[in-house]
């Protein structure tokens, strides 16, 4: 069984034991006996083991996994210290230095983000190496829904960053007028110019948290 190690044990046990996943389950061991994986098994799990959902304070939505060699790590967008920055994250940091003034890191790890109560959250957890959405309509989009409407009925106000049209398409999961939903073309190099590079998602995060009286992340890497 999976065990996370914190709130999420008890909110998803259900889901963990269902038909949808169980097959997953299955699908996954055949899939890391037979064929390189990312991320590796014990970190498919890292974005809810690092932001328990009492902790929640924003949520990032990403597509699935980083699918080349030494990237992925259970946090989307987010690669290991030593990594290369891909260039989604490069655009990233590029929008952070123009919306709050912070000079980009040369580190890739956003963990510290994780840490405060941002959930950085694939809708998609596994790929195989080099094939991009390989692991899509596996069953992982059915968990991963039920964790956003998780946090969608958490009493506290959440910010929900939704960037691309795969992030976009779970505005519907999120029902509550508590909430803010910030969403833009995706931080991709194809993308990034039709309306990404100046959302100013990050200072408008902080001022909608401020406004309900909830501490507002220190976005620095």
């Amino acid at each position: 069984m999976v065990r996370i190690g914190n709130d999420w044990d008890a909110v998803l046990a259900d889901e963990f034991k269902k038909d949808y996943y169980l097959k997953l389950r299955d699908f996954l061991k055949r899939e890391y006996a037979t064929k390189t994986v990312y991320p590796d098994m014990y970190s498919i799990f890292n974005a809810l083991k690092l932001t328990p959902l009492s902790k929640v304070r924003a949520v990032i939505l990403g597509q699935d996994p980083y699918h080349e060699p030494g990237q992925a790590m259970g946090l989307c967008f987010s690669v290991g210290d030593s990594t290369r920055l891909p260039p989604s994250l490069v655009n990233i940091y590029k929008e952070l230095e123009s919306d709050l003034g912070l000079p980009p890191s040369k580190s890739g790890d956003l963990s510290c983000w994780a840490r405060q109560g941002v959930l950085l959250l694939n809708t998609v957890l596994t790929v195989r190496r080099g094939e991009a959405n390989s692991h899509r309509r596996m069953g992982w989009e059915q968990l991963t829904d039920r964790i956003i409407s998780c946090v969608n009925e958490k009493k506290e106000p959440v910010v929900f960053i939704l960037w691309g049209r795969e992030a976009r398409s779970k505005k519907s999961l999120i029902t509550t007028g508590r909430h803010l939903v910030i969403e833009s073309a995706h931080p991709s190099p194809l993308s990034a110019y039709y309306g990404f590079f100046g959302s100013r998602p990050f200072s408008r995060a902080n001022s909608f948290l401020e406004e309900n009286g909830v501490q507002p992340i220190d976005w620095r890497v």
